[in-house]
């Protein structure tokens, strides 16, 4: 694909095209230039979709809860995107596809998109270009947008630097319900649920969960809600969503939402930079006193007045126009 086909991509893509939303998906993962252009395109376009990261441990039913929080998404109207990141395969490289086989029974419903992508080795949770994706599928209009993170334990909490909304899962019998907080997954949950709620123990994981999250209130008022869901059954998703809405209002009216996309934006940026660096010398970057234009570039990029990549340029000291 040339560049020169890339503006109508961008273009098929904003207008809710499916199949440009795949083709510009592939080219992010791959690291193609082109679909780096069509993110720059695109991005002014972006930040208006509810982003919601679900995590937890290996065994605690991400993937059964995100495919029964589609079914209720769905018949409340909203046209859902869902990024699941798999484990690598240790033979392509690419991902194991094993979440997006079980929620096949979406593949027909045009307002619908999952996609599946490699961790490729990266530690968090998250793959390296979670956030390109990200803004493709905003600006194709899903909203919400669910990242489901890799189960690799208790130290995948690098998706809430990315959700506006983060939901924790933990399920009864995996161990001291202590250890989750020790280990700092506990205090990024904005709402926590306790999945497989017919096992034994879920009232009791409840109960401690819920002593530990009293003292860990949101400076604003939001103190995280600990629910208890058994997806296989249905069982307790639609108030879980009741939640997932709450949350995002209260984003909105106590101004909470423009801190996220700081933080989403910064952590984008960073990732980018890191990126260069591997390639640049950072020898540069140390001479100058960089805050206030660091400061500005987090906000540019908050307001759509500047794209991560144009920040990082600025960062770098590179020339890189802004978007009129």
């Amino acid at each position: 694909m040339s560049r020169d086909a890339t503006p109508g991509l961008g273009v098929r893509l904003l207008s809710g095209d499916l199949g440009a939303l795949a083709r510009a998906a592939t080219l992010v993962e791959n690291g193609d230039p082109v679909g780096r252009v069509v993110v720059e395109n695109i991005h002014p376009r972006t930040g208006r979709a509810h982003v919601v990261g679900v995590t937890g441990p290996p065994g605690a039913g991400k993937s059964t809860l995100i495919d029964a929080l589609i079914g209720e998404l769905r018949g409340r109207g909203h046209r859902v995107g869902v990024i699941l990141i798999d484990p690598s395969s240790p033979i392509s490289g690419g991902a194991v596809l094993g979440d997006r086989i079980r929620m096949g029974q979406w593949d027909r419903d045009n307002h619908v998109f999952i996609r599946s992508m490699a961790a490729r080795g990266h530690a968090g949770g998250l793959a390296p270009t979670t956030a390109a994706l990200i803004h493709l599928f905003d600006a194709a209009g899903f909203d919400p947008i669910l990242v489901e993170t890799v189960g690799v334990g208790q130290g995948e909490i690098e998706v809430a630097h990315l959700a506006q909304t983060t939901l924790l899962l933990q399920v009864p019998g995996l161990g001291d319900g202590v250890q989750a907080i020790k280990a700092g997954i506990l205090e990024v949950g904005d709402i926590v649920a306790v999945n497989k709620a017919d096992l034994p123990g879920a009232e009791e994981l409840v109960h401690d969960l819920t002593m530990m999250v009293t003292a860990d209130t949101d400076p604003d008022g939001w103190s995280a809600p600990i629910l208890l869901t058994n997806a296989t059954a249905g069982e307790g998703v639609r108030e879980l969503v009741d939640r997932l809405e709450a949350h995002r209002r209260y984003l909105d009216i106590t101004g909470a939402g423009r801190r996220r996309k700081e933080i989403a934006a910064r952590f984008e940026v960073f990732g980018l930079l890191r990126q260069e660096l591997e390639q640049e010398s950072p020898l540069h970057l140390l001479q100058k006193d960089q805050i206030d234009r660091w400061r500005g570039a987090i906000s540019d990029v908050v307001e759509r007045k500047r794209t991560p990549g144009a920040a990082v340029a600025l960062l770098l000291g590179q020339a890189a126009p802004s978007p009129s």
